[in-house]
């Protein structure tokens, strides 16, 4: 039972990784339903002692694959990818709630609402359109009067930031990988912690490169947090 166990589990790991992050970044009803019973079937195969293994993982293997052929086939066939994962369903449009909307997607007045409040939305008549996801989520475009006021609204600075923050050194070590992305070099980050008396890298907890090129550093020890 270990070894079946063990077999399972590294299988499901691979086929994780091959099927992708669709999996959990686009939950449409089809992808649960895979993901569950590619998840049941392995679980099957760890426990059920009297099911032969290699029919089981024959099982699991063929409905990762099936999986990966949907979603290819999705991915090139629009009427394929409204097949299987149906469209977004719109339930405002214009301000107006759309009985029928409401009920393709098999939502009630007191669901929306819900749905709303998660956005921070406590009133119907904030809202201009509101779509129902394929993967069950509500994407919602507020009245021009209850939009919040964008940087371009205020005349704002509309300058891009130059980094995107990102960790450049934790537990005392420097990520380089991170590092080559930003095409930043080791030198220049070491200069950098030398601007606030840092020598040793054993030193940093956890650094942190800011949208404008400067650094935002936890030390080792309870009083040694810095925003720089």
């Amino acid at each position: 039972m270990i070894l079946r166990s063990t077999l399972s589990f590294f299988t499901i790991l691979v086929l994780a990784r091959v099927i992708g992050k669709k999996q959990l970044s686009q939950l449409t009803f089809f992808h649960y339903i895979t993901g569950i019973t590619i998840g049941s079937i392995a679980a099957n195969l760890s426990t059920q002692y009297e099911l032969d293994y290699w029919d089981g993982f024959i099982s699991l293997i063929w409905w990762a694959l099936l999986t990966l052929i949907i979603s290819y086939i999705t991915l090139k066939s629009s009427k394929a990818r409204v097949f299987f994962d149906d469209r977004p369903t719109i339930l405002i449009q214009n301000g107006v709630l759309l009985k029928n909307g409401m009920k393709k997607a098999r939502l009630h007045a007191d669901e929306l609402s819900m749905l709303l409040r998660e956005q921070g939305i406590f009133s119907f008549n904030e809202v201009l359109y509101a779509v129902f996801e394929t993967n069950g989520e509500l994407s919602v475009l507020k009245k021009p009067a209850n939009s919040f006021a964008t940087k371009q609204d205020v005349k704002g600075n509309l300058t891009p930031p130059t980094y995107m923050p990102t960790m450049l050194i934790t537990d005392g070590k420097i990520i380089h990988k991170n590092l080559k992305e930003l095409n930043l070099t080791e030198d220049w980050l070491l200069k950098e912690l030398n601007k606030y008396n840092i020598q040793n890298l054993g030193d940093v907890f956890f650094a942190q490169i800011l949208e404008n090129g400067s650094l935002y550093i936890c030390l080792n020890n309870e009083d040694g947090k810095g925003d720089h």
